[in-house]
């Protein structure tokens, strides 16, 4: 399959692959012998992706899943082994904190993309997998999959994970879920507000997948960008700042392109000309 001119240069090892089709990039999490655990190459790769696609404005959404019928297992216990090697040679902690630091980086990557990230979720869901769901724009998944925090029952921590946890459903449920170390079904996850969708087959995945790229494929491709940006800094921003800003970008969008033509296509009663180019 053809990848956009952004995509098309990279050299990426088979720790994911790449579909393009219609500016829908699906990326394949492609260890299925390991239930797709990842290791660094991987986490390189999939920053390799989001560093090359974060100005295509083609590309107007990335969908994230796992081969062989898992989403993620956590971390590749192998990698770690390889780790505790480097730090008995080298007396010293470090490769373990440039490890875990690389993973909590490529986090942050997903979570500000301009793109709207979709997971798509089956399968295990553990430990750095469910931090790269705490990341997404939306997240559906089957009943049966299985979502947790592991990390305090292997005596390790979720140390990249906890922020993004806490911003995805708060304080008081983050605490419970990786203290305990609980698993749970893909109920729970809705009932938790990890996920925003869940459904009880592959079918109705599928199905569901194809209704959200579609809503997708109906907002303004700018506008989105856009409305992602500002909502991330809501967290961050005072509120006098982010209300003059905010004026500014619905200022510029009404007179933009984008903004003319939406308007129009709403008065006129027809689908904005995105949307054509989008068939």
């Amino acid at each position: 399959m053809t990848l956009s001119n952004s995509l098309a240069d990279l050299h990426l090892d088979d720790s994911i692959q790449l579909e393009l089709s219609n500016g829908i990039l699906r990326l394949w999490l492609n260890r299925p012998e390991s239930r797709n655990a990842m290791s660094l190459a991987m986490v390189k790769a999939i920053q390799q992706v989001f560093t090359a696609i974060q100005d295509d404005q083609s590309i107007r959404a990335v969908v994230i899943r796992g081969k062989g019928g898992h989403f993620c297992a956590g971390g590749d216990i192998k990698d770690m082994s390889q780790l505790c090697g480097e730090a008995m040679n080298i007396g010293s902690n470090q490769p373990y904190v440039d490890f875990n630091r690389q993973f909590g980086a490529m986090l942050e990557q997903v979570d500000q993309a301009p793109q709207t990230v979709v997971a798509v979720l089956e399968g295990v869901v553990l430990g750095g997998g469910f931090g790269l769901v705490c990341v997404s724009d939306v997240a559906l998944s089957l009943a049966n999959a299985k979502l947790g925090l592991p990390e305090t029952g292997l005596g390790i921590i979720p140390a990249q994970i906890a922020p993004f946890v806490v911003k995805r459903i708060g304080l008081t449920q983050a605490r419970r879920l990786a203290l305990l170390g609980n698993r749970f079904d893909g109920h729970a996850a809705l009932q938790y507000g990890v996920i925003h969708e869940v459904v009880e087959h592959e079918a109705a995945l599928e199905l569901s997948l194809s209704l959200v790229i579609k809503q997708i494929k109906r907002t303004a491709p700018h506008a989105s960008r856009v409305t992602k940006a500002l909502l991330h800094q809501t967290l961050t921003e005072p509120l006098k700042t982010l209300l003059d800003d905010a004026a500014q970008h619905f200022a510029d969008a009404v007179s933009s392109s984008e903004g003319i033509e939406g308007t129009l296509a709403f008065v006129q009663k027809r689908d904005p000309n995105w949307m054509d180019e989008e068939k």
